[in-house]
């Protein structure tokens, strides 16, 4: 063979390889503003300017969301580009199709002021051993809930392998990312030595005004939502403390102002992947320093927990522990039980739900567990409007393998009911109910 064909033969390879590692993959979605606008973030393995056609013809996609950023970064020896877009303009309770590149995906908008939605949330989910992926896509395709909240631990771990692993889980997850959205924030898992800088190059969170995904707020019908991060205290000597304060400042500002429309969004729900409480046996995060300094600060330094307590926040979730367990209402420690427990609940109501699917064994539950820890069970859970009432259901989705199953601690009714009526803040009343259903 002579050597022009040789030289065809290489040319062909290197044009092959150059348009696949310039293909739009990892495509997901994400909540900015409200609900006329949609996130979409994808990577690519080569530089190009990529714009977004979207519409609600496939034939027709004529609006178009020019990339906001593209950004260069290297985990290893590999270099990607991150790329972010805003499709805005949408219409209410509407199917739009989107193209990048020649990829066609597909979403669904909420309406205006959703009153009735369904959101996953679940913690420590991994790439290998992820027991709960199938069931997580299958059930999330097939309109079982609207959006996922993942509360940290993503992929076991994003930069394994020069980040290799993180491509492959969100390769996986792209069926489902790109047609709802999947809302993040940091876990220890998330660390990568460099500042978390996989995860802030993966994706793209609602604005804080920092320019980074660790914490951020957004509104969604009756519920205000607001994830944070725990791992500024897991990491305060690696990375300083400034960021402590920060978020501190952020939280304070942002719940005053949550506080203040409670009227229209009566319900405050935050998330973060360290517990503030938990029960597992010989465990630091759960009864040593490390979750003092968390719940209520140390060192001259403000912890989360003292910030619910004020803001009234209603509901917490966290993962870190791989295990499922609710807690009854509790404030530093002080906690309320009883039949009307849950009616205007004087404190934040606790969920640990880090049983996705993870690469240990799974966590032990202590022998004499916390006097406020309720029960334990992994769910899906959703809203609902109903006769002006709000109501949350939780349903059991998946059986992850790093979850201790206490079936038969559950031994209350089907339904919890979580309600507030005429607190200062609110007028009328509200309703959560919480049930817990078979898959």
């Amino acid at each position: 063979m002579g050597l022009f064909w040789h030289s065809c033969i290489l040319l062909a390879i290197f044009l092959q390889v150059a348009i696949a590692a310039s293909v739009p993959e990892q495509v997901h979605l994400a909540f900015h503003g409200d609900t006329s606008e949609m996130a979409v973030i994808w990577t690519t393995f080569y530089d190009g300017l990529h714009h977004v056609y979207y519409g609600t013809d496939v034939k027709n996609m004529n609006q178009v969301a020019i990339e906001t950023s593209i950004k260069k970064w290297t985990s290893g020896s590999v270099t990607r580009y991150s790329h972010r877009a805003k499709m805005s303009n949408l219409k209410p309770s509407t199917t739009y199709y989107y193209k990048i590149e020649g990829r066609v995906f597909e979403f669904k908008t909420l309406s205006a002021n959703p009153q009735s939605y369904r959101v996953c949330i679940f913690g420590d989910l991994g790439y290998e051993h992820g027991n709960s992926t199938d069931a997580i896509i299958r059930n999330g395709l097939n309109g079982q809930f609207d959006f996922i909240i993942h509360v940290g631990d993503i992929a076991y771990d994003l930069h394994t392998d020069d980040g290799r692993r993180g491509d492959a889980y969100m390769r996986r997850f792209e069926p489902l990312f790109s047609a709802i959205p999947y809302m993040v924030i940091a876990g220890n898992h998330e660390n990568d030595g460099k500042n978390f800088s996989n995860f802030q190059e993966r994706f793209w969170m609602p604005h804080n005004g920092f320019n980074d995904n660790h914490f951020y707020s957004f509104d969604l019908g009756p519920v205000h939502w607001v994830g944070l991060s725990s791992e500024f205290y897991g990491y305060d000597r690696e990375y300083g403390k400034e960021s402590i304060w920060t978020q501190y400042n952020w939280l304070n500002t942002d719940l005053k102002a949550a506080v203040s429309k409670r009227k229209s969004v009566p319900w405050i729900i935050t998330y973060q992947h360290r517990p503030i409480y938990c029960s597992i046996d010989y465990n630091h995060d759960c009864s040593e320093f490390e979750n003092t300094f968390l719940r209520s600060g140390a060192l001259g330094l403000p912890g989360l927990e003292p910030s619910y307590i004020q803001s009234h926040v209603d509901l917490n979730f966290c993962g870190h522990q791989h295990a499922y367990e609710r807690f009854y209402p509790v404030a530093d420690r002080k906690y309320y039980t009883g039949k009307d427990v849950y009616h205007n609940a004087p404190a934040p109501t606790y969920i640990l739900t880090g049983s996705a699917g993870c690469h240990t064994p799974a966590a032990k539950f202590s022998s004499e567990p916390l006097d406020w820890s309720a029960f334990r069970l992994v769910r899906v859970i959703s809203f609902r409007k109903v006769n002006s009432s709000y109501y949350l259901e939780a349903t059991i989705m998946a059986i992850p393998c790093c979850t201790s199953l206490m079936l038969h601690i559950f031994t209350c009714s089907s339904s919890l009911l979580i309600s507030m009526k005429n607190r200062p803040m609110i007028s009328g009343s509200a309703k959560i109910q919480i049930t817990w259903m078979q898959p």
